[in-house]
């Protein structure tokens, strides 16, 4: 049944070919034999899911199942679970028990979805490899000498190593794409407000967006499904009516405008990666679809800019964490300012410290001006260019990542360095738009993935472009070794 996607899941639970505890055990098994290759989970919950499963089958036995009852999936580690640790991968919140939910999690909950455990994370979700957990670093199951990308890096892991069938990630530079990219899977980022952000612990807050990460397009739509609406704890999260996600999946594709932005196929891009995608562009071309250059002029501000504003808005956001209220407190503290001290240097990586310390000096007097107001000048005019080119085309194409997978440890001394393989994925956080990550591809047996880039809540455009993909080719079904 590991082999099965999450669609296909949910229509043997309809037809009584194996029931939801079945499913779970099968998936908690596998998790407690396998993940020790592969670090993907901080927290497996038992208990919990086998009770779960326990009610999901009692509500498929009475007739009042819906599409996602019985059906298993992981969280990543900083969406709140009632009961259940939320670290965010942190040393500073390594006892911290949530005693509410995130939006997020109550909407699987009451869909009749079981919660298999928690998956790893970077710290805060910065980073871009999942290197910076303080659980240590996820493998690739692709090589498992090689990160699997980050932040979401854990729960990529556990859906391209069958450790769940689907998983929940948050993507405030590339986060769910990167990692899909990186582990051959799919992950969509919707747009900023399509997903309640209530009970998700912040790195920045106009950045961070939940998403799901699936094996499939038609995966991701049932997800989203359950994932996307207005939420009245979320002043952000925005009122607008949610479509059919799985609806609109069989459109035929003739006629679709793909835009290809010449700044995406600049020197820092491996030619391996620019070879798969220019290769999965002739594929739609095959499927109706027409291509055209496009320009994106200001993509090369988007590091510069985001690195100003997310740590910021980071320095904010994590000024929480003080040893006081919840969370890691330091031994024996001499006075308050020892204690502030050295509770977040103690609990902090060095990631999130550096970031604190980047947005902090932003933020501070005499230099606002000149960095984060700036910053935010060019966050506009990034904005302003998709703006322009969704006005000629319909969805824009391009590669997720400049590289395939690197070693785990390769780029840990050079901060920079691993800020660069976020190029591609950026910018749409910046400008808020939807954005998804699908396989396309290999090179040197590590995936390859093609970012599709759509309109204001367009994600239905998206994930049918994605399933008509899906259909002609079979990047999507392939498996690491071994799994």
């Amino acid at each position: 049944m590991f082999d099965l996607t999450l669609a296909e899941l949910a229509k043997g639970l309809q037809k009584r070919e194996f029931s939801s505890v079945e499913l779970t055990q099968a998936y908690l098994s596998r998790i407690h034999d396998k993940d020790s290759l592969y670090n993907s989970y901080i927290t497996v919950c038992d208990q919990q899911a086998l009770k779960q499963a326990a009610a999901a089958d009692a509500r498929i036995e009475q007739g009042d199942a819906g599409l996602f009852t019985g059906l298993p999936i992981a969280h990543k580690d900083l969406f709140c679970t009632k009961g259940i640790k939320t670290s965010c991968g942190s040393r500073i919140l390594d006892n911290f028990i949530s005693p509410y939910d995130a939006t997020l999690v109550s909407r699987f909950n009451e869909a009749g979805a079981v919660t298999l455990g928690k998956t790893n994370m970077d710290e805060f979700a910065m980073g871009s490899s999942t290197e910076n957990s303080y659980f240590g670093p996820s493998r690739n199951p692709w090589d498992t000498e090689r990160v699997p990308g980050g932040s979401s890096g854990g729960s990529a892991v556990a859906v391209s190593a069958r450790l769940a069938p689907a998983t929940t990630g948050s993507d405030t530079g590339g986060s769910i794409r990167q990692p899909a990219a990186l582990c051959g899977i799919t992950g969509i980022k919707p747009t900023y407000g399509r997903v309640s952000r209530y009970g998700m612990v912040a790195y920045a807050s106009s950045f961070d967006q939940a998403g799901p990460m699936t094996r499939t397009a038609e995966d991701a739509a049932m997800m989203l499904q359950v994932m996307a609406g207005a939420d009245p704890l979320d002043s952000t999260c925005a009122d607008q009516p949610v479509p059919d996600y799985l609806a609109g999946l069989n459109t035929p594709l003739d006629g679709l405008k793909i835009g290809l932005p010449k700044e995406f196929f600049a020197d820092e891009l491996d030619p391996a990666i620019a070879e798969q995608v220019q290769n999965a562009i002739r594929e739609y071309e095959k499927l109706g679809a027409s291509v055209q250059e496009i320009s994106l002029p200001n993509t090369r501000l988007s590091i510069p800019a985001y690195y100003i504003l997310a740590p910021a808005e980071a320095s904010t956001n994590l000024s929480r964490f003080d040893g006081v209220r919840y969370g890691y407190r330091c031994a024996d503290p001499k006075d308050l300012e020892d204690l502030y001290k050295r509770s977040r240097g103690e609990g902090f990586g060095s990631e999130v410290q550096r970031r604190i310390l980047v947005g902090t000096y932003a933020l501070s007097e005499g230099y606002y001006d000149a960095y984060y107001r700036k910053a935010q000048q060019i966050r506009r005019l990034i904005q302003q260019d998709y703006i322009n080119a969704l006005q000629q085309v319909d969805v824009i194409m391009g590669p997720t990542t400049p590289h395939p997978a690197f070693r785990i440890g390769e780029k840990s001394n050079d901060p920079v360095s691993m800020y660069m393989e976020d190029i591609f994925t950026l910018s749409l956080n910046l400008a808020g738009l939807p954005g998804m990550s699908i396989p396309c591809g290999q090179t040197a047996g590590l995936p390859v993935g093609l970012q599709i880039i759509g309109n204001y809540f367009a994600e239905a455009k998206l994930l049918n472009v994605a399933h008509q993909f899906q259909l002609a080719t079979d990047w999507h079904k392939q498996t690491p070794a071994g799994i």
